[in-house]
């Protein structure tokens, strides 16, 4: 009998269907650094990158069922189907109230890092900058290395919606980081 580090996800998901603890916690631990850095990409705030997992992870124990196997679809699929949406979620609800505090404490943080902190911070405000959908688009296919038919997927979108997001994407990213490039050399 494998163990449970030998088990796919899907099988894990078949045990923890069956409540088994054990099999939770494998998956949690196998998976949670990814979900963290995905919802940390998208969201740009450490706790509620953490509580989006956490209450992710919560709503997969509290009902198993929600996956379900004949589907045919990987577990890591359908997860980061709830992660983008959880994500998507948090996003609406912050902008119908006002995230000034979530803005200032990213500016803060960038504000004491070195120069080459500087430029990740640089990315990093840029990919912020991007429309949600782009940001989560790049994010799948290239922090997370899914393909882009899996990204798809996730995001309930065709696949050539998703390359069109891609490309608009990096055409706003290459913009914005060269407009920052010429500042700075404007400014030395």
């Amino acid at each position: 009998m494998k163990s449970l580090k030998q088990q796919t996800d899907e099988e894990l998901m078949v045990l923890i269907q069956a409540f088994n603890h054990e099999a939770f916690s494998e998956l949690v631990i196998r998976h949670s650094d990814r979900f963290y850095a995905l919802s940390y990409r998208t969201l740009f705030h450490q706790s509620d990158a953490e509580d989006i997992v956490q209450e992710s992870f919560l709503k997969l124990w509290r009902k198993p069922t929600l996956w379900q196997q004949k589907r045919g679809v990987q577990f890591k699929t359908w997860f980061y189907r709830i992660i983008v949406n959880a994500c998507y979620d948090l996003n609406k609800k912050k902008s119908s109230q006002e995230s000034s505090l979530v803005d200032n404490d990213y500016e803060e943080a960038a504000a004491e890092e070195d120069h080459t902190s500087q430029q990740l911070s640089d990315i990093d405000t840029a990919l912020k900058n991007l429309p949600e959908r782009q940001r989560t688009a790049l994010n799948l296919c290239f922090y997370e290395e899914l393909s882009n038919k899996e990204a798809a997927s996730i995001m309930d979108i065709r696949l050539k919606a998703l390359q069109s997001l891609i490309m608009r994407a990096k055409t706003a990213l290459k913009a914005q980081l060269s407009i920052s490039e010429e500042d700075d050399h404007e400014n030395k």
